[in-house]
């Protein structure tokens, strides 16, 4: 199913050839004359390999999607990339010539109970007990719309000259559109077509099980965070233990596209609280290797370097415990400051002074000394807190003196 499209994907992500939506002219020729397929077959499998998430396009060029890189090694990364396509079905297959776009998303929105049936089935199901039950969904749409029916002939829009091939009965247009989705659905490998009957593939069947699977994971949200923004949704998470805050981190998750979960989570990472950047990653890695991309480019930001190399050491396998040694010495440090900073904001000052034993300078003067010098944006708020919250005075009164040092900019004060 996907085998053109990641031979033209490996082609087109190699860095030479330019990117856009459709391709070129000159470039289909010269994928057709590499990859000895014919032009009408390029196109098609350019097409998979986008809505796959085999490539990405940025600007003008090409670069392969985590999938891609995935792809000899991680079956679930195939998996995936068939789902997505899967979920592209209606972009596959265009929707018939003169059909209101409101009755295409309506026999959309239909298709998944056509699906459970299928997959209830376990075998043929007869295309009239299939319209039967899109029909009847389509109707309650338009009743939960508190829509009227209208008659024969008075649908809005009919008469006009573009919707001459659309038929005028709502039962002629309920089959039109249940052939079409059917023949989607079997463009995409997810049924097989024959007179009179359809039937789910292995595939499909797998499909529907893991789109159940993603509502049942999204209707056990313990703590009801399910339709908050990625921010509420971790405040939220903040006092539970690990594994019900993973429980609320997979709910919310599953009720979103993987690619906008880890875009808002990542979003909320480069703000300024400490304690949603380290949740963030937290739920980052119940993503796992859909968010790799995208976490691995945030290396390239000093705030995030820290976590994204710890998430980065755990996907690849090290223990939680051993991937601190992979931080340098100045990112330990700055990881230091910002998870302080966290505690100062939400913890209570007990906690605040008992991560002092968590640096790995060892003592606190040497850790004043690398704190001083690591230039992290709240380095004065957390020596001014863990000055007022530490019960030795000496050290309290060093701690006041290095953040003073820190705010004049000058060491020797």
């Amino acid at each position: 199913m996907l085998a053109d499209a990641v031979r033209i994907a490996r082609w087109a992500a190699d860095g030479t050839q330019p990117g856009s939506a459709a391709l070129a002219a000159q470039v289909l020729e010269r994928a057709s004359e590499t990859l000895a397929l014919p032009p009408g077959q390029i196109l098609a499998g350019w097409d998979r390999a986008r809505l796959a998430g085999l490539v990405e396009l940025h600007g003008d060029t090409v670069r392969p999607g985590w999938r891609l890189r995935a792809w000899d090694r991680d079956d679930s990364a195939v998996l995936r990339g068939w789902v997505a396509l899967f979920d592209a079905w209606s972009l596959v297959h265009v929707a018939p010539e003169g059909v209101e776009p409101t009755a295409v998303a309506e026999a959309i929105e239909a298709v998944p109970q056509v699906l459970s049936l299928l997959q209830l089935s376990a075998g043929p199901v007869a295309v009239p007990v299939l319209l039967d039950l899109l029909a009847q969904r389509v109707a309650e749409l338009h009743e939960e719309r508190c829509e009227v029916p209208y008659a024969d002939g008075e649908r809005p829009g009919a008469g006009r000259p573009d919707d001459a091939a659309a038929p005028g009965r709502p039962e002629d247009l309920n089959a039109l559109l249940l052939d079409w989705a059917l023949e989607g659905l079997a463009a995409v490998g997810a049924l097989t077509l024959e007179p009179g009957h359809a039937t789910l593939t292995p595939l499909g069947n797998w499909a529907v099980w893991v789109k159940l699977e993603q509502i049942c994971v999204a209707a056990q949200s313990p703590a009801g965070n399910i339709e908050q923004s990625a921010a509420d949704m971790l405040l939220g998470c903040a006092r539970l233990t690990p594994g019900p805050a993973r429980d609320e981190y997979r709910a919310w998750i599953a009720a979103r596209t993987v690619g906008s979960a880890v875009t808002e989570l990542l979003t909320v990472a480069r703000g300024e609280d400490a304690l949603l950047r380290g949740l963030a990653f937290e739920a980052l890695r119940v993503v796992g290797a859909p968010a790799e991309p995208e976490v691995r480019a945030q290396l390239q930001h000093p705030s995030l370097r820290p976590y994204a190399l710890l998430w980065l050491a755990e996907y690849d396998g090290m223990d939680p415990d051993d991937a601190q040694e992979i931080l340098s010495r100045a990112e330990a440090t700055w990881l230091w400051v910002d998870t302080a900073a966290a505690v100062a904001d939400h913890g209570e000052t007990g906690l605040l002074v008992r991560h002092l034993d968590s640096a790995v300078q060892g003592t606190v003067p040497a850790l004043l000394d690398e704190v001083r010098a690591v230039g992290h944006p709240r380095t004065v708020q957390v020596l001014v807190a863990l000055a007022a919250a530490h019960p030795d005075p000496a050290l309290a009164k060093a701690m006041r003196r290095a953040a003073f040092q820190v705010h004049t900019g000058d060491p020797s004060a």
